[in-house]
């Protein structure tokens, strides 16, 4: 069976997405997820692009070593030599040149004919490779440009030493059969293809994406560009675990296969959403809440007599367990573990006493707790770690008839308590006013969502926030079985993302 070689552009075009900002730290432990769930090549950034995202790469470079790094560079000389010094101590290093190459980008945008953009496009790739073997070229806007002068373009870049030429879909335009089509046009007209790699990065415009990739796949390409979630510019990329599962689950028609670890993908969406803040919709393909839930009757009959009915996937394949261990205050540390494991968590004894302490003052609340509490609280539990300063209490009195008061008690760094009370227009206000007078660190609120976890009047509220300082946009989130109190883990949570940043850069 042939090989599709899984490139994962999470870190780069998946930050891309509008509020899904990373910092150094978050990217590394992506990256290290990334790793576990096999992917092949890692695109960790664009280190020309900021001074952060050159320490991201330059860090994910030097400790991940299995994958491929990639990192990203205009088709410029300082930015490949900025990509190259990202990338110099990674075990497999890769740098990815890109140029535009459609009429409408050449008058539009970079005011370039296209005797200079294949002249640039020969030249950096040229540069890149004095640096490694492993050079990866993009014609931006392929899916728009003039098929013959595309040919031209690909064959002056294998020619000049790339070893992959990957075809994007920039603006989610194409159409299966019109895209499949410019993939067997390259076999058939690119005399020099037979020395690379074609691959396909497609975006989500049209929703097309994932059926756009595996046509391209059908036709001949062996790398397929994507992010978890499917995350990215505008309405996002190819999504990784659609395609791969795509491949796998339907290996009698591809005759196919990846070197995913299947059973990482649902713990790779839960981190990637924890992290960025973006939800993963319910009836997200593969990793939404509702991928393998039936409600109808029929569905239920057919799924307890033989699941294969209605389900074309073992959950457990990309790592949701399909039975469902209900957990309560009764239930003990061992039992608690083993779910945790089941899940795909794997904690130190102290993170695990912390987590199970939780758990216990969860399950006083809830007769039952359920696999989104546990992850929920996991998460909770997670952002805990990385605190600068901790809430340590939250007292709201409020009404119709009364005026909104909050107090708050946080512990500072030093261990000292801060404490400080304010009125606001109601009790969210409130609580955030009376944060804001124990730091006073200037922000605006930008966006405020609750949700719940779970079903039921006990259900845990999860509160997702996001607040701008200086030009930059911080996610916080919070849960808890009081909307307030997951109010203010949320403001606290995004406050220490700020604050973090700050010392970061200061």
């Amino acid at each position: 069976m042939d090989r599709v070689i899984i490139f994962d552009t999470t870190l780069r075009d998946g930050e891309q997405a509008a509020g899904g900002t990373l910092n150094i730290q978050e990217k590394l432990e992506i990256a290290r997820q990334l790793e576990k769930l096999g992917v092949d090549v890692i695109e960790a950034g664009f280190p020309i692009s900021s001074p952060g995202d050159f320490e991201a790469v330059r860090l994910i470079a030097k400790e991940v070593r299995t994958p491929v790094i990639c990192a990203l560079a205009h088709a410029n000389p300082q930015a490949i030599d900025r990509a190259w010094e990202a990338i110099k101590d990674a075990a497999h290093p890769r740098i990815h040149v890109f140029l535009s190459s459609s009429d409408i980008h050449l008058l539009h945008q970079l005011k370039k004919s296209r005797e200079e953009i294949l002249q640039t496009s020969r030249d950096m790739v040229a540069r890149a490779k004095k640096y490694t073997d492993d050079i990866e070229f993009s014609p931006m806007d392929a899916s728009r440009t003039e098929p013959r002068y595309m040919y031209q373009v690909l064959e002056a870049v294998i020619d000049a030493g790339a070893t992959t030429v990957n075809i994007p879909d920039t603006v989610g335009y194409a159409i299966p059969q019109e895209f499949g089509d410019r993939i067997s046009g390259i076999f058939k007209h690119v005399p020099n293809i037979s020395k690379a790699v074609i691959s396909v990065h497609c975006h989500d415009d049209l929703g097309l994406s994932v059926a756009n990739s595996l046509e391209a796949v059908r036709r001949g390409a062996r790398q397929v560009e994507c992010t978890v979630n499917g995350i990215g510019e505008r309405a996002g990329n190819a999504s990784l675990e659609e395609i791969v599962m795509a491949i796998k689950t339907r290996k009698d028609f591809f005759n196919l296969n990846t070197n995913i670890n299947t059973t990482q993908i649902y713990k790779a969406s839960r981190l990637v959403s924890e992290l960025t803040g973006f939800t993963v919709q319910p009836n997200k393909a593969i990793v939404g809440r509702n991928a393998f839930r039936h409600q109808s009757g029929i569905h239920q009959d057919g799924v307890i007599k033989m699941p294969i009915t209605y389900e074309i996937m073992d959950p457990k394949t990309v790592g949701i367990p399909s039975s469902s261990l209900v957990l309560g205050k009764l239930s003990g540390r061992h039992a608690f573990k083993e779910r945790l494991l089941e899940l795909g968590y794997s904690l130190s004894e102290q993170d695990l006493a912390r987590a199970f302490q939780a758990f216990k003052e969860l399950a006083d609340k809830k007769k039952e707790v359920t696999d989104r509490d546990i992850e929920s609280l996991i998460a909770q539990e997670q952002r805990t770690v990385s605190e600068v300063y901790h809430l340590d209490l939250v007292q709201v009195s409020c009404g119709d008839k009364g005026m909104p008061t909050a107090t708050v008690r946080l512990i500072g760094p030093d261990g000292k308590e801060l404490a400080d009370a304010s009125l606001g227009t109601g009790p969210v206000d409130a609580v955030y006013k009376a944060i804001n007078r124990i730091l006073q660190v200037p922000n605006k609120l930008t966006e405020f969502t609750v949700k719940s976890v779970t079903e039921g009047i006990d259900a845990i509220g999860e509160v997702l926030i996001r607040i701008e300082s200086g030009g930059i946009t911080y996610t916080g989130r919070g849960a808890d079985t009081d909307i307030l109190v997951a109010s203010a883990k949320a403001y606290m949570n995004a406050l220490n993302r700020l604050l973090s940043a700050k010392k970061v850069a200061g």
